[in-house]
């Protein structure tokens, strides 16, 4: 049987004009006559790593949704507004509280991400190793990715995502149910990714590990955009109430 035309392609790369920033207008999402999310203003730009915070049912995860381009807004707008917006499908990658991994090995899983892009075969192998290194794996390379822990398939997913050379890199509670070993070795994978040039969206429901990781805050309260300010200033003080009692541990409704 002939190899798919896929493994003749060359790599894509990932680089060029930034995409960023990213700018939503009024954004809403609406269920069953319920507003989700109520005319969210928001602008990400590069460089800061930025932690969306809000008590559950805030509408956190759904904000990275709309901004990933997985679902659409009810009303508003969602818009890349940089040099290289028109290559913002490509630029862009998401990582889910619970990856989704095949029954491949661990590199196997790194290096289907890489063909579906259309690298050359000679190239996603280099690629999948390095994504390995940086999120620790390589060891585990050879292994079945569905015999792994948590931690260790969450820093696959990651991985994977590292190696596509997003410019832009949106996590979903990366570390829920994770142990503090794991979740330690999973922040400092982001904070790599991050230091390699790659803006962070991410949502946490840790106020731990949004001081740890956060540069910028987001704070949403029933669908609504509260707080956007640096994580410095955010924690000495946020200026709405809601936030503040968030803060303080209270429960909000």
């Amino acid at each position: 049987m002939a190899r798919p035309a896929i493994e003749e392609q060359p790599a894509i790369s990932a680089g060029g004009p930034s995409i960023l920033p990213l700018v939503l207008r009024d954004v809403c999402l609406s269920a069953g006559g319920r507003a989700l999310l109520d005319r969210v203003n928001l602008v990400l730009t590069a460089g800061v790593r930025t932690v969306v915070l809000g008590p559950n049912g805030a509408g956190k995860s759904l904000l990275l949704r709309i901004c990933h381009g997985l679902i659409s807004p009810s009303s508003g707008t969602m818009e890349w507004t940089g040099p290289g917006a028109t290559e913002a499908r490509v630029r862009q990658a998401m990582v889910f509280q619970r990856p989704m991994l095949l029954r491949r090995s661990v590199i196997a899983n790194v290096d289907y991400a890489l063909a579906v892009r259309r690298m050359s075969r000679a190239l996603r192998t280099t690629r999948a190793r390095e994504a390995l290194e940086m999120a620790g794996l390589a060891p585990l390379a050879e292994r079945p990715a569905g015999v792994l822990s948590g931690g260790e398939q969450q820093r696959v997913a990651l991985a994977r995502a590292w190696a596509l050379d997003p410019e832009v890199l949106f996590l979903d509670e990366p570390t829920a149910n994770l142990d503090p070993a794991a979740t330690r070795a999973v922040e400092e994978a982001i904070a790599g990714i991050a230091r390699g040039g790659t803006k962070i969206v991410m949502t946490t429901h840790d106020l731990g590990q949004a001081r740890r990781l956060a540069e910028e805050i987001v704070f949403l309260h029933n669908g609504r955009l509260l707080e956007q300010r640096s994580a410095a200033a955010f924690f000495a003080g946020p200026g709405h109430e809601a936030a503040r009692a968030f803060l303080r541990g209270e429960l909000l409704w």
